[in-house]
């Protein structure tokens, strides 16, 4: 039986690997500046892409396996979204937390509470199976002047023949006022993961052999 090697997971052709202080950023967040004369809405918007560098640099400090996003400007506004892919192992007996995985996006909850809208459940995915699911609103302290607020979306993937290893793919979004297509977009993103083995083909649901060590990878969608 293949052992789970390397991971996939499709990204829509606007996301990339996230360096915010990139040409094609930089690009984006000139247009998104051009497109208002509100002093408001112009410290809003270099608001979110200063939360966005922090965010990517915990992510990468915490050991993220992948790091991607988006920022892109369309006639409603900017939107903005981050993606990383951790690796979890859990003692013996205890199972994934929020606080867990707050932590392994790089940042911990203001005040320590949990979001006030947290739902915790359990969804099938359609290339691993049965997985555990975390959203919420997160109130998440950066630095310490910067505080912001992310709509976030972690799912918990075990790893095939393994009782406490899982790939834990987050998906969060500073673009509160768009909830539900937001969570939509990251429930389809994280429906095209999947392990492969040591062949290359892809490991199935029902699977079991293998450990890690796993390599990440990644292909855009056509």
């Amino acid at each position: 039986m293949s052992t789970a090697q390397r991971f996939l997971l499709d990204l829509p052709d606007a996301w990339q690997e996230f360096d915010l202080s990139g040409e094609e950023t930089a690009r984006v967040r000139a247009q998104a500046l051009a497109a208002t004369d509100d002093p408001r809405e112009t410290a809003r918007i270099d608001d979110m892409f200063r939360q966005g560098r922090e965010v990517t640099r915990a992510a990468r400090r915490h050991g993220a396996l992948l790091t991607s996003g988006t920022a892109a400007v369309y006639p409603d506004g900017l939107f903005m979204a981050y993606g990383m892919v951790f690796a979890v192992t859990m003692p013996p007996g205890r199972e994934p937390t929020w606080p867990v995985l707050s932590a392994r996006l790089g940042v911990s909850s203001a005040g320590g509470a949990a979001p006030e809208d947290r739902m915790i459940t359990s969804v099938r995915v359609p290339h691993v199976g049965t997985a555990a699911r975390v959203t919420g609103t997160e109130v998440t302290r950066l630095t310490d002047d910067i505080d912001v607020r992310l709509l976030t979306m972690h799912t918990m993937m075990p790893v095939p023949g393994t009782a406490q290893d899982f790939l834990v793919v987050t998906l969060a979004s500073p673009n509160l006022p768009s909830r539900n297509e937001v969570y939509d977009l990251f429930d389809a993103i994280t429906s095209t993961f999947r392990f492969l083995g040591d062949d290359g083909v892809q490991i199935p649901p029902a699977a079991r052999g293998g450990r890690r060590p796993l390599r990440p990878n990644h292909r855009e969608m056509p």
